[in-house]
């Protein structure tokens, strides 16, 4: 089961990770100026996540793989890791769309 992870930035604002079962970060956020801002941006991913249209895959310049996950009004609400394949890309998605929805919320701050 995955696992969100609200922490403190440096520059004090708020940021969540969903983590896989395993430990691996799938999903990174932006950062919040508030905590109960962080909080809703977890809703929204566990919303958003169970609809494929809400996902970008893309390519960044140096050629690596990731995906954005969006909300309905078009904001990113989090994104991956860079990847190799397309494939490892589409493995990346699923993962967040498997742990996603059911995920505990733990704080580090």
């Amino acid at each position: 089961m995955g696992t969100f992870l609200i922490s403190k930035r440096s520059n004090d604002e708020f940021q969540f990770v969903l983590k896989a079962g395993n430990g691996q970060v799938i999903l990174a956020s932006e950062g919040y100026s508030t905590k109960a801002s962080c909080e809703n941006g977890i809703e929204s991913v566990k919303k958003n996540s169970q609809d494929d249209n809400r996902f970008d895959k893309l390519e960044a310049k140096n050629g690596k793989l990731y995906f954005n996950l969006k909300a309905v009004n078009g904001q990113i609400i989090g994104s991956s890791e860079m990847y190799e394949s397309s494939s490892a890309r589409d493995n990346g998605i699923e993962s967040v769309k498997k742990n996603a929805p059911d995920a505990d919320v733990k704080e580090d701050l």
